[in-house]
């Protein structure tokens, strides 16, 4: 899985009809900057308004998953979510001038060529990953519905359905490693049985639907005057139904090609929770309804753990900026470029992390019988990690300096000592404003806070 954040290189479009409101429309992808997750534009409607990909928006879920934020609502977005997921693509604006995606061919194929097509291009920031911290459990009895996710540090989804049909039985389905996505499930399309066809109609549903686009599955004895009224309803000239009861529209891709649609559905439903998933995924019997119902609480656990202000470090996972690249941008140097990596920045937030070791040279002199950092230098620390931040926020950093213009509700409480790994975080309290931020940053070592502040600083050039 990939460790820091990507978006595509350029805009790519697909057009096509949407399933359920029978409406052309022509979708974007286009290129986004980091933390900007999903998010579809309506460029269509009046201010064009966007809508997050976010479980909290979803409104509907007659036959595929519909979101509305802002006056704007856009339907079945959970084969172009499981596109970009599967392609591990992290930050996309999706322009479309429909109330809907293009169907295409029932699959998530075509949103995935378009965007390999377009190129993958790899941002600064490490993936905001939500590991399942514990078993998480859906259940809907009623339904024989029961959905799990538990810890594991990778994304495995396997989905199993069991319709009581003499046609489609019971089938599995299993995405053992993300990247297998493109190549195993993006392909299988949407389906639907017969007998639910005329419902579908009834309730002004697949306006856009076509033998091309979905799977018919014929789980009955079907009458020639039936096939005659059904093509007509589909406007085709003829229907038949092949030996393994499957309308004569499609081949199979794969004998399991319903459930591994499914589990297609989950990947894009799951997108909703808004950031990308470490966890096995377990599923049986999955439908819309349950999928986002499932979402929901994740991501209420996901918001549980957040409240917790403590940075998570991995050490084994790459930095955003290491060692040389920091002094390509910080005018500092031994002894005194105090950050030795950063692991996330983005527009408003950086976070660095400083090693103690008894080899600093400012143990030579403080406390050396019983060595503690000294607090300026750990506001010094700190100063580093939040000038990076502010020197992101111009295209030549290498040129600018942050200056000190003061410090406000300074707090020490616990000593830094060597062995000591401390995680500096600091976020804009306010944005930008005529070169002079202010940023509230703390300290962190063990997970417990040891120093905290209020900062300003002003960026100026080198040469002025």
């Amino acid at each position: 899985m990939n460790d820091k954040q990507h978006t595509i290189q350029a805009p790519v479009t697909v057009s096509g009809i949407g399933l359920h409101t029978g409406v052309q429309a022509t979708m974007t992808f286009c290129p986004a900057p980091v933390n900007h997750g999903y998010k579809f534009q309506r460029m269509d409607l009046a201010g064009q308004p966007t809508v997050d990909a976010d479980v909290d928006y979803v409104v509907d879920l007659s036959r595929g998953t519909t979101i509305e934020q802002n006056g704007a609502r856009v339907n079945t977005v959970e084969h172009t979510l499981a596109a970009l997921v599967g392609l591990q693509i992290d930050n996309v604006l999706i322009q479309l001038n429909g109330p809907e995606p293009p169907i295409m061919d029932g699959s998530s194929l075509p949103f995935v060529e378009a965007l390999q097509r377009a190129g993958f291009e790899e941002q600064n920031a490490l993936r905001n990953y939500f590991e399942i911290p514990e078993e998480i459990r859906f259940v809907d009895h009623a339904r024989g519905v029961e959905i799990a996710a538990l810890p594991l540090n990778d994304y495995r989804v396997t989905v199993m359905v069991d319709y009581n049909s003499p046609v489609l039985g019971s089938q599995h389905a299993s995405l053992t490693n993300i990247t297998q996505f493109a190549d195993d499930i993006a392909a299988s399309r949407t389906f639907c049985f017969l007998h639910e066809l005329e419902a579908l109609y009834k309730s002004n549903l697949i306006k856009g639907g076509d033998l091309s686009n979905a799977i018919v599955v014929v789980d009955r004895v079907v009458s020639e005057d039936e096939l005659t009224e059904l093509a007509t309803m589909l406007g085709k000239p003829k229907v038949m139904v092949k030996k393994e009861g499957i309308l004569n529209n499609v081949d199979l891709r794969h004998k399991n090609e319903p459930a591994r649609h499914k589990l297609l559905d989950v990947v894009g439903d799951l997108a909703l929770v808004g950031r990308p998933l470490k966890g096995q995924i377990l599923a049986a019997r999955p439908g819309h309804a349950a999928n986002i119902a499932f979402a929901k609480k994740i991501k209420k656990k996901m918001l549980e753990v957040d409240t917790s202000p403590v940075p998570q470090y991995d050490s084994t996972r790459p930095s955003v900026m290491d060692i040389n690249q920091i002094a390509q941008i910080l005018p500092h140097r031994y002894p005194f470029l105090l950050i030795d990596k950063i692991i996330h920045l983005d527009s408003t937030t950086v976070t660095g992390v400083k090693n103690v070791t008894m080899n600093e040279e400012f143990f030579n002199g403080h406390f050396p019988g019983n060595p503690i950092m000294p607090g300026v230098l750990q506001i010094e620390a700190m100063a580093q990690t939040g000038g990076i931040l502010v020197l992101n926020t111009v295209p030549d950093p290498e040129n600018y300096l942050t200056l000190f213009l003061g410090i406000e509700n300074c707090r020490f409480r616990k000593k830094v000592i060597p062995g000591d790994t401390v995680i500096f975080k600091c976020q804009l309290l306010a944005p930008i404003k005529r070169g002079i931020a202010k940023m509230k940053g703390q300290a962190f070592v063990n997970g417990k806070v040891v120093m905290e502040a209020e900062m300003s600083a002003a960026i100026v050039r080198k040469d002025a």
